[in-house]
């Protein structure tokens, strides 16, 4: 199977403009995420709506390509950046990753996990999971859980901790069962993927304000892996500085 690692990279973000291209130990961050990828996958791209992130790219010798300033979702970026890469190459690709573009730590092994799941073939779409601690927040809503099947396949996500424990104060809920965080990294089969783009918004969706209950809304099915290494995306300049703390 062929694999391509597309990393989506939006310049205006609300909370923290310019993102992509912050200083990181004399790197940009973008620059961080794209260098942890190609650690594993055999071609990476960084996919953007901005020319200053392109001409960023192109600085360090990336792979990137300029998409829509339109896109919804990473999902839907990544959908018209696979689209024009396979165009301009002339190569079809089986296998699509999409790597969040504000993770300059990501551990390579979790990508090797993520494509791992692709050894089935019923495999449609595939994602990360990681317990919580018992001394996490499970009800901070800005970390997304997901219950699991038996098979290894997503049932939901939610921002409430779910499953609900009856009986049980909230301070014992992770001595009384095992709770998943979500790690916001998904790979997908490529004519999967472009299903999913023109999928419309979902009741649930809007809900939870979570894009991956839309696809689980319309039948298709989701294979998650457990990993033992935690997610540090970066947010807002705060949490950069915390980082930088931690990743010296």
């Amino acid at each position: 199977m062929s694999f391509i690692g597309i990393i989506p990279a939006r310049y205006a973000s609300s909370r923290f403009p310019g993102k992509p291209l912050a200083d990181i130990n004399g790197k940009p961050m973008i620059q961080r995420v794209y260098e942890q990828v190609v650690k594993v996958l055999p071609l990476v791209y960084v996919a953007t709506d901005d020319m200053r992130i392109v001409e960023c790219v192109e600085n360090f010798n990336g792979n990137v390509i300029l998409t829509a300033t339109t896109h919804r979702s990473g999902t839907d970026r990544c959908t018209e950046a696979i689209d024009k890469i396979q165009l301009d190459r002339n190569i079809r690709f089986d296998i699509v990753v999409n790597i969040q573009g504000d993770e300059p730590f990501i551990e390579p092994l979790q990508i090797h996990q993520l494509i791992s799941c692709f050894d089935t073939p019923e495999v449609q779409i595939a994602t990360l999971v990681k317990r919580f601690s018992v001394d996490e927040d499970i009800f901070n809503p800005n970390t997304p859980k997901v219950v699991v099947s038996r098979d290894g396949e997503a049932l939901y996500f939610s921002r409430s901790p779910i499953p609900y424990v009856r009986d049980f104060d909230h301070s014992e809920w992770t001595a009384k069962h095992i709770f998943y965080k979500h790690i916001g990294i998904y790979a997908y089969r490529a004519d999967i993927l472009r299903v999913l783009s023109n999928l419309v918004p979902s009741s649930l969706e809007m809900a939870e304000s979570l894009e991956q209950l839309r696809w689980l809304e319309n039948g298709y099915r989701m294979k998650v892996t457990e990993t033992e290494y935690e997610t540090h995306a970066v947010d807002t300049p705060e949490d950069l500085a915390q980082l930088l703390c931690k990743f010296p």
